[in-house]
């Protein structure tokens, strides 16, 4: 009577060791992957979380094949993902700062921009990021925020709300119509530079793979600007279009510290908000230490709303 036995070669083991291998590659070396042909690079990077499921789905076939030749080689994009994403499994949420912030791409189309609004107010926090502001919707917003925050900029599309003094208000120009502004929030612990960003929409199609030209443009104007920035705490925060993993966005995202990478629990995953699958949605700092990072529920917005509570 013939026994079972372990495979330890076989053509499909082999070629599912080379797929294990293949993925840990991709996932370790991902800031090197080329954007010539469509931005597919900057496609990977933005879903570089989903790249872990390789590991279930290898060692599972590596199990239907009973080869241990794969099932060694499975270790491989294990200790890549790992190594990339293992500390956003753990809770670093640790308290309670002194500065507040909330940023939340309320969506133009929003139904009821009212309720959202009384939303955000509800959070409590000190200073309110607000992208994707329609002129329509803006009296809903100055009357449901005005009591609990005095203190607003008056720029169009992305749009700051403060309970403190806002002063050296102005726009940040990284595109050709307002997409950004700055302003120093003058808090009872010292001035803050805070900075609210929408940077430009991409696209997947078939014709022209992953757009970002126009929002990696966007994204280092911003930069431009946070480098010249002379106040040494800024907080940066809003719609980036694009992860903290996006290395076409590393001019931004490599000045700054991400509050829910250092402070939060698990990815905090913003859009879409009956699904969210990726976070694209950013509260950066520097010169201040985040405490605690995430997300709030949904609102009308097809965007979850991000906070960060902070030490200055």
């Amino acid at each position: 009577m013939r026994t079972g036995r372990i495979r330890t070669g076989g053509g499909r083991g082999r070629l599912i060791a080379a797929a294990a291998v293949c993925s840990a590659l991709l996932m370790a070396l991902h800031a090197w992957l080329p954007n010539g042909v469509a931005n597919l690079g900057s496609l990977f990077q933005t879903f570089l979380p989903w790249a872990g499921l390789s590991v279930p789905l290898l060692l599972a076939l590596a199990t239907v094949r009973r080869s241990r030749l794969a099932a060694v080689a499975v270790l491989a994009p294990a200790v890549a993902w790992v190594s990339l994403f293992g500390g956003m499994l753990t809770d670093k949420r640790s308290g309670t700062g002194n500065f507040t912030v909330v940023s939340h791409n309320v969506d133009e189309e929003n139904p009821d921009p009212a309720r959202t609004a009384r939303a955000l107010a509800a959070s409590g926090a000190d200073v309110l990021a607000l992208e994707e502001m329609s002129s329509k919707a803006t009296p809903a917003y100055e009357r449901e925020l005005a009591a609990g925050y005095p203190y607003r900029s008056d720029t169009l599309g992305v749009r700051l709300w403060s309970k403190h003094p806002l002063t050296d208000v102005q726009a940040v120009p990284i595109m050709p119509w307002t997409r950004a502004v700055r302003a120093t929030v003058d808090t009872p612990g010292g001035p803050v530079a805070v900075y609210a960003a929408h940077l430009a929409s991409v696209r997947v199609t078939p014709a022209a793979g992953f757009t970002t030209a126009q929002r990696n443009d966007a994204a280092g104007k911003l930069a431009a600007a946070v480098r010249a920035e002379p106040l040494p705490r800024v907080v940066v925060m809003g719609d980036f279009n694009g992860t903290a993993e996006d290395s076409t966005l590393e001019p931004v995202t490599g000045l700054l510290r991400s509050a829910q990478r250092e402070a939060g629990a698990g990815f905090g995953f913003t859009w879409p908000a009956s699904f969210p699958v990726v976070r694209i949605d950013q509260i950066l700092v520097k010169g201040v230490s985040p405490v605690s990072s995430w997300t709030l529920p949904a609102t009308g917005s097809d965007h979850l709303p991000v906070a960060a509570s902070l030490r200055l």
